[in-house]
C-alpha cells in the first residue's frame, strides 16, 4: 500500500533515490521493482530493515541485472551518511511527525537532494489525526509515537524555507481513518475488538481486490479527509 505517487515524482532509469524512514520498505522495494534505479532505504529500525531485507529478497530481487541496486542502512534522519547533492528523488512518508527537530531533517534532505531534485512528504492530515489524539491519549503517548499534528500549509512552508518549490499535493488513504478511530476508541481492548477485526478484513479485502466502489469512494473522500497529505516539492 504506496502513499506516494511515483508517477508524481517522475522515477526514471538512472536516478539514485533515497527512502528516508523507510521502514519495512514499501516504497524503496517498489522504487527497485519500478524503473531500473539505484534505492537506498535508511531507517532507525533495525528489526524493521531486517524485514525488509527479507520481502526484497524473497520476491524483488533481480540479481541478473546490474542496471539497478538496493541497499538499506540504519541511520539518523538527523545526521544522513550521505553526500552532498547524492539523491534525485528523495521520500520522506510518515516520519516527520515522529522527529522533535524536524526542520533539521529538511536541511538534511535538501543538502543530500542533487540540483533539480525531487522531494515527496507526507504526513498525517491535521482533522483525522486530531481525532485520535481527543479519543486516546495513550496513542500519541507511546515510545516513538507522534509528537504533533502537522498544519499542512505550516510544513509547506518549512520546506519551502530550503529552497524547494511545491508543486502537486494531494490527500491518501481516506477509508483507512476509521479504522485509526476505531483502534483510538478501544484502545486498551483494541487487539481483542471483534469491530476493528472486521474492519481489518475490509481493508485487506480492498487492498487485494481493489474493487471499483471503494476506489472510487477512496479517490472522493481523499481531498477532505485522507489519512494522509501528500505533498511534491522541486
Amino acid at each position: 500500500m504506496l502513499t506516494i505517487n511515483f508517477k508524481k515524482i517522475g522515477l526514471k532509469d538512472g536516478d539514485c533515490i533515497l527512502d528516508l524512514g523507510c521502514g519495512v520498505g514499501r516504497h524503496v522495494i517498489t522504487s527497485y521493482a519500478l524503473k531500473n534505479v539505484q534505492a537506498v532505504g535508511l531507517d532507525l529500525s533495525h528489526a524493521d530493515l531486517l524485514t525488509a531485507k527479507s520481502r526484497f529478497t524473497e520476491e524483488f530481487e533481480e540479481p541478473q541485472n546490474s542496471r539497478k541496486s538496493f541497499g538499506l542502512a540504519v541511520g539518523n534522519a538527523l545526521s544522513l551518511p550521505f553526500a552532498d547533492n547524492t539523491f534525485d528523488k528523495v521520500i520522506c512518508s510518515e516520519v516527520l511527525e515522529h522527529i522533535p527537530d524536524y526542520r533539521s531533517v529538511l536541511k538534511e534532505i535538501r543538502r543530500v537532494m542533487k540540483p533539480g531534485g525531487i522531494f515527496a512528504a507526507s504526513v498525517p492530515r491535521f482533522f483525522p489525526e486530531w481525532i485520535c489524539w481527543k479519543l486516546s491519549e495513550a496513542y500519541h503517548n507511546e515510545a516513538g509515537g507522534h509528537i504533533r499534528i502537522f498544519n499542512a500549509e505550516t510544513l509547506r512552508h518549512a520546506i519551502e524555507d530550503e529552497g524547494l518549490a511545491c508543486f502537486g499535493r494531494h490527500g491518501a488513504h481516506a477509508l483507512h481513518v476509521p479504522y485509526w478511530w476505531l483502534q483510538c476508541l478501544f484502545w486498551t481492548s483494541r487487539e481483542k475488538s471483534k469491530i476493528i477485526k472486521a474492519y481489518h478484513r475490509f481493508l485487506v479485502w480492498d487492498l487485494i481486490k481493489k474493487p471499483w466502489i471503494t476506489q472510487t469512494l477512496d479517490r472522493i473522500l481523499n481531498p477532505v479527509m485522507g489519512k494522509s497529505i501528500v505533498m511534491y516539492f522541486k
